[in-house]
């Protein structure tokens, strides 16, 4: 096999590569120390603009405001769109928050394969999902904060010859339910029956992650919950099962999981924060799980393929019981083209719920 082309991996680092490494960054065009670009409200900004067939390794950024302070949540605002070989659709489009593994508008440390939060206080922001090109790559950033965009970049990338074909784009989508639509504990008798009773026999109401048509793979997602029941008892908000459809196919899917905490590979309602590889729990919540939460889970050893279409989603609450605040980012892989993303939500439809805005009574005051 030829190696030239691939990306590199721990069992490929000493073969023989005639591919060229080359990177795009922010540095001072000056040669002084302002390296940096800024970014006014309601630009768009080309990060970088590659010709020819490569593949993107490592995306590394860090921001600020003006003044160097931070917009209040200033990670949900800048939205990412990255557009592969002179696609008129994006193939990424996510709050830079978001795509870089954690949501909330927050960043915090933490450390999994592809995605990185590092010091100080994780505004470091690392990715190394590769993302192949055959002709071109454009990467921009949609500032919609209120006052200018501080962007620190590197885009590290390999220069190929050409790209084999055998190599799929990588595609990123967020997306958000405030709230899920669940039911209220008024249709049972007890709060027991509002946990664990019913039957979802479909998946025709769970929460949906992504929806793609094509050839390809999923390779993961994070998961961000801000629980918003207020009722004072156990008030565990992942109960629900992951159920990902593979072809078109009809419930039962192939892969039918057993509970959110356990399709992010933990167990017995956790919350103890924790980071590893390919799953992880970055933000555990407060006491009885109120307040923000935020899983990730990776399929890099365990990509999940589709020949036709994929549809992975999950339960909000078992039987899709509950209404709290869910947003995700799910990562994959696919051939194109690929079927045009919804409009991401509008700046003021993204942005979080601030606890002293909510009473807990289950509404937004």
């Amino acid at each position: 096999m030829n190696y030239s082309n691939i990306p590199s991996s721990l069992n490929t680092l000493a073969i023989k590569r005639d591919s060229k490494r080359k990177r795009v960054s922010s540095y001072d065009r000056k040669g002084g120390n302002d390296d940096r670009v800024y970014i006014q409200p309601g630009d768009t900004y080309t990060i970088c603009d590659i010709q020819g067939a490569g593949c993107i390794n490592h995306i590394w950024f860090t921001l600020a405001n003006d003044g160097f302070v931070q917009e209040e949540h200033n990670l949900r605002k800048p939205v990412l769109k990255f557009y592969w070989d002179n696609e008129a659709e994006p193939s990424v489009q996510a709050p830079i928050g978001d795509f870089f593994g954690m949501g909330h508008a927050m960043c915090k440390n933490f450390v999994s394969a592809p995605l990185q939060m590092s010091p100080e206080d994780g505004r470091a922001f690392n990715c190394w999902f590769p993302m192949p090109f055959s002709r071109r790559a454009h990467l921009t950033v949609v500032n919609d904060c209120e006052s200018t965009l501080i962007l620190y970049f590197y885009i590290d990338y390999e220069e190929y010859e050409q790209l084999p074909e055998e190599m799929l784009r990588f595609h990123a989508l967020w997306n958000r339910e405030l709230p899920t639509r669940g039911v209220t504990e008024e249709n049972f008798e007890t709060h027991r029956d509002w946990c664990f009773e019913g039957a979802n026999l479909t998946g025709e109401d769970n929460y949906v992650l992504f929806e793609a048509a094509g050839k390809g793979h999923y390779v993961g997602c994070n998961i961000n919950i801000h629980n918003l029941n207020a009722n004072g008892l156990w008030d565990w908000p992942g109960e629900g099962d992951d159920m990902i459809f593979i072809d078109g196919e009809p419930w039962p899917p192939r892969l039918h999981g057993t509970g959110t905490e356990d399709y992010v590979n933990m167990a017995w309602c956790p919350q103890q924060e924790y980071s590893a590889p390919y799953h992880g729990l970055i933000l555990g919540g407060d006491d009885n799980w109120k307040g923000k939460i935020s899983y990730y889970r990776y399929h890099i050893q365990d990509p999940i393929m589709f020949d036709k279409s994929i549809k992975v989603t999950i339960e909000h609450g078992h039987d899709n019981h509950r209404s709290d605040d869910w947003s995700t980012t799910a990562y994959w892989y696919q051939t194109e083209p690929h079927a045009a993303f919804p409009e991401i939500l509008p700046v003021e439809k993204r942005l979080p719920i601030d606890e002293e805005e909510f009473n807990w009574e289950g509404k937004i005051s």
